[in-house]
């Protein structure tokens, strides 16, 4: 029983990271100010001070709190702190302002899938898969 649950892990997150490559992201937004917020937040993701580019995101989600980019990018902060429950929680929070960005959608439903994984729960990762693909 545990090896199909690792092949399943092993698959979700080899499908998340080919398409964390393979997708050209549109800009986070065309106000300066967020996209300099959103600079500093990978900066300090890039040294993995994850609080402080949650605490950058969250003042971006200020200036644009309906911006799905923003919550996505916020969603990955905390899943790299492996805070997978308000991950999953934020890119919910993503696709429910996305609107029409099917290609948005389909990221956030792959976050979600890799935050399940992540939780064990091989079931709710193959479900968020499968909406990642429709």
């Amino acid at each position: 029983m545990k090896q199909p649950l690792k092949l399943i892990s092993t698959f979700v997150l080899l499908t998340v990271l080919v398409a964390g490559c393979v997708i050209m992201r549109a800009p986070v937004s065309e106000n300066a100010a967020v996209v300099a917020l959103v600079d500093n937040a990978h900066a300090d993701v890039g040294v993995r001070r994850f609080p402080n580019a949650a605490a950058t995101l969250e003042r971006a989600l200020r200036l644009e709190p309906k911006n799905p980019r923003l919550w996505q990018e916020l969603a990955r902060v905390y899943m790299k702190q492996g805070d997978y429950a308000q991950a999953e929680n934020l890119a919910a929070r993503s696709n429910s302002w996305a609107g029409g960005d099917n290609e948005l959608r389909a990221e956030n439903w792959r976050l979600i899938a890799e935050t399940r994984a992540a939780r064990g729960d091989e079931e709710g990762a193959q479900a968020a898969l499968e909406r990642a693909r429709h």
